[in-house]
């Protein structure tokens, strides 16, 4: 998997992280990126902040690493009181800008919501987030009770080719190599 980012109900973007608070006195942010790596959310040089139901545009001035996370400057915010205002904002991108992935490569939220079914054909639930360990990627999958099946959730490493064995981004169904007792 390529840059993460976390699914939300609008269907033209993508979260990329957030703005948490400032840092400084001349505008600059802290930033929670949900992308992995975590500064590949500074390679969009234009982003949509949401706060509420606004969305605004803004410009990314320039970006690094401090400490453990991320500050930015945006075009525009030139004080701690301006960066204030942006605090809590959400960093959105519209879904059509982000890169072309490999055939066999899926974004996070290209994932999230998919139906599971065993290669028997035994529905396991759905998709309902991914989240980092180590070794490998973890999907978080939530059964329902009217599929056939008991409404638990179950963590199902996200290894292409071992567990994964199919994702059908069109039909809306991945197939998994597992146990429906585990």
């Amino acid at each position: 998997m390529s840059e993460q980012a976390q699914a939300q109900p609008d269907d033209d973007h993508v979260v990329l992280g957030k703005l948490t608070s400032p840092h400084g006195v001349k505008g600059w942010l802290k930033v929670y990126s949900y992308t992995s790596p975590m500064d590949g959310i500074l390679d969009y040089a234009s982003w949509m902040l949401r706060q509420g139901s606004s969305l605004t545009r803004a410009s990314l001035v320039q970006g690094r690493r401090h400490g453990k996370g991320l500050v930015v400057q945006l075009h525009g915010v030139d004080s701690r009181e301006a960066a204030e205002a942006l605090a809590g904002a959400d960093i959105l991108l519209p879904k059509a800008e982000l890169p072309e992935l490999d055939a066999d490569e899926y974004y996070w939220h290209q994932l999230e919501g998919l139906r599971v079914v065993t290669r028997e054909g035994l529905a396991l639930g759905r998709v309902g987030y991914l989240f980092e360990t180590g070794a490998n990627d973890v999907m978080v999958v939530k059964g329902e009770a009217d599929e056939g099946i008991e409404a638990r959730e179950r963590l199902l490493p996200y290894l292409p080719g071992e567990v994964v064995l199919e994702v059908d981004l069109e039909t809306g169904v991945m197939t998994v190599d597992w146990d429906p007792e585990f």
